[in-house]
């Protein structure tokens, strides 16, 4: 099992520096695997892990657990919080991990030393003890975690636009085989020239 100061450099290699949010997205990710009982950073791909937004704290995430989004096993959406659920694809249990409310003003005391705030903050994450800085909490996914992974290999063709859907993420509209974008679900609109 890695150490946090061997995560916190990998992490800061695949980011260009640290940061407290990717400390934060460490100390969750450690956090994740000793309740859940894994061995981390994974060499499998037992754990997956559902960030609730994209940025810093994933990298750190990714860095403590092994999960990336082209392995699979990491998956966003993004709510705008630094927290993630993750699950045991074997046993299905699935835990979320937030800072704690106070976790900033817990990191101040435990940096006093510190010449700022977001230097505080990123000492004072390495320091706290889990306890004091995460809060952890059992949760249900609302789909089963099979059909989030799915299985490798499945395709589908749009019947309207004609391009190629993986993973089963097709949906069934009136008999017709859409992507989510032709059912309506698009995040994008098209540009008008």
């Amino acid at each position: 099992m890695a150490t946090l100061d061997e995560i916190l450099n990998r992490s800061a290699a695949s980011h260009h520096r640290l940061c407290p949010r990717q400390v934060l997205g460490a100390r969750m990710g450690l956090l994740a695997g000793e309740i859940l009982g894994l061995e981390l950073p994974q060499a499998d791909k037992r754990l997956l892990t559902v960030v609730e937004t994209d940025g810093c704290a994933v990298d750190g995430i990714s860095a403590a657990t092994h999960c990336s989004v082209g392995r699979r096993t990491l998956r966003i959406e993004d709510y705008g919080k630094v927290a993630a659920t993750f699950v045991d694809t074997r046993t299905g249990r699935a835990v979320r991990i937030a800072p704690h409310p106070l976790a900033r003003e817990r990191a101040d005391s435990a940096a006093p030393d510190a010449p700022s705030p977001w230097h505080a903050q990123l000492l004072g994450y390495q320091r706290l003890p889990a306890s004091e800085l995460l809060e952890v909490q059992e949760v249900t996914l609302r789909e089963p975690v099979e059909k989030l992974v799915s299985a490798a290999g499945l395709r589908a063709r749009c019947d309207q636009c004609g391009e190629e859907i993986l993973n089963e993420r097709e949906l069934m509209v009136g008999g017709r085989t859409l992507c989510r974008a032709c059912a309506g679900e698009p995040y994008y609109r098209k540009s008008e020239p």
